[in-house]
């Protein structure tokens, strides 16, 4: 038998597997004749692994709770559940073994993870902890499945799962609980996301935290330069060591504090991989991310697979914010995987690498039928490479906010480093109501004959005496 495309030593009679299973609980639920208290269990010679807690004992396991376990802990469960070799084994291997192991013992198992569905019709659930990156723990899903259900490449699935059989690779999806977090029958009703209305941003994202424990200025003056909205398509304009992805963070710990109903998404292209570990400590939200040591398809791939999870979201009329670090090497991934139209523009990018980055960039939208996908990113400006410049210019007229910093301020050590003069948003007039309007015009009206540095450490002292910007502006009438 010939083995299927894309997936090596697997079979194309991976099919759905309900009838399988119909057999098996018919066979399991026949009588059988109880064991006398004297039989000899020794006389088998390979036993089934006993689990070894009383959690796992015909307890539904989800997957969920291996991949929460650090590796020590996998490999003490592995070790308690006599599977060789558990220590030369890798992380997603490990967890492998442990389902595989428990399937044996006929647990229930139950996975999720968001589809990824392949030029063949079947697709495969990647997991977001591994980075959307195919592993042995992926869960495969029928094409059966994926006609029945509609399902897309973006859908975050749940259900039940059974695990390999002979032949097989992969644990398959036996029974679909819920699609994007809802039941499967609304997947029929959504509307895709290309026939949706956009308008402008008209629900504001609040970054000022009511916390006295927090002495950080950034989401106050950011409230106060250039509020974001529920669809916003923001920019951060930043020089190298300007503070951007501590800013990122500032605003996602934002985002999650006042706005737990968005579903947050931190994506990392091409950072350091202690920044990717510092950002996911820190955020309380879905960080994803392709360090700068991995190949540009693998930042193309991750870029993808985070923007259509986003689109089916905004489908199911969810609010989705994403923050990207930074969209200028995401563009430079682009270059590098589109092929060559032969038109090269200034700074060796191609004519057509910059389509795919702007669709994902334009994709930020509030929208009419319900929901919303925010999309907040950075840009890199005065790096040395004239093709930074290039890709800062293509996105610079794209985004309806911008937030600037200044390389001056940050060697001066004022943090937040924002040039108040060239920041802000369109169409604040729908987030803002009339009077805070009225004193944000005149702050500006006050700060823009001081210059760029001296704004900022007026700013900055005169929040630090008050507890909120509405006893800041309290005080400005005084």
């Amino acid at each position: 038998m010939r083995p299927c495309p894309g997936r090596p030593g697997a079979f194309p009679s991976q099919r759905h597997p309900l009838p399988i299973r119909r057999d098996r609980v018919a066979a399991s639920a026949a009588p059988t004749a109880p064991l006398p208290p004297s039989a000899d269990h020794s006389a088998h010679p390979t036993p089934k692994a006993t689990p070894p807690h009383d959690d796992f004992t015909g307890n539904p396991m989800h997957l969920q709770e291996l991949k929460c376990k650090s590796p020590a802990e996998l490999l003490a469960f592995a070790e308690e559940l006599q599977i060789e070799n558990a220590s030369t084994l890798r992380k997603q291997d490990m967890m492998f073994a442990i389902l595989k192991q428990l399937a044996e013992n006929d647990i229930p198992i139950f996975g999720d993870g968001v589809l990824e569905v392949l030029q063949d019709g079947f697709g495969f659930l990647r997991s977001p902890e591994a980075n959307y990156l195919p592993g042995p723990d992926d869960i495969y899903v029928s094409p059966s499945q994926v006609r029945r259900f509609g399902l897309r490449t973006g859908d975050t699935v749940e259900g039940q799962i059974r695990s390999p059989k002979d032949g097989e690779r992969y644990f398959a999806l036996l029974k679909v609980n819920t699609i994007n977090f809802d039941a499967p029958d609304k997947v029929r009703h959504r509307i895709n996301f290309d026939n949706l209305t956009p308008l402008y941003p008209e629900e504001r994202i609040r970054m000022e935290v009511e916390d006295p424990t927090k002495k950080n200025l950034t989401g106050r003056i950011v409230d106060l330069v250039s509020p974001l909205g529920k669809g916003q398509r923001g920019l951060i304009v930043a020089p190298p060591r300007t503070g951007k992805t501590v800013m990122l963070q500032n605003i996602a710990h934002s985002i999650a504090t006042n706005h737990p109903e968005a579903y947050l998404i931190v994506l990392l292209i091409d950072e350091r991989p202690e920044e990717v570990t510092d950002m996911a400590r820190s955020v309380r939200g879905e960080v994803i991310s392709s360090t700068f040591d991995e190949p540009a398809t693998r930042h193309v791939q991750v870029a993808e697979m985070v923007i259509e999870k986003a689109k089916r979201l905004v489908e199911h009329k969810r609010d989705v914010v994403i923050l990207l670090d930074s969209i200028t090497r995401l563009a430079r991934a682009y270059n590098t995987v589109v092929p060559s139209s032969g038109k090269v523009l200034t700074g060796g990018v191609d004519a057509n690498a910059l389509q795919r980055p702007k669709r994902f960039f334009g994709a930020a939208r509030n929208v009419e039928e319900g929901g919303s996908l925010t999309i907040i990113a950075t840009a890199l400006i005065d790096t040395g490479s004239r093709m930074d410049e290039v890709i800062f210019e293509e996105f610079k007229g794209t985004g309806n906010s911008e937030i600037v910093l200044d390389r001056k301020l940050s060697d001066k050590r004022t943090f937040p480093a924002i040039d108040i003069s060239k920041s802000g948003t369109r169409k604040e007039e729908l987030l803002v109501d009339k009077g805070t309007m009225s004193k944000m015009w005149i702050l500006r009206r006050i700060l823009m004959p001081m210059g760029v540095t001296d704004a900022v450490d007026f700013l900055v002292d005169k929040l630090k005496h008050t507890k909120s910007n509405n006893e800041f502006f309290e005080s400005m009438n005084q």
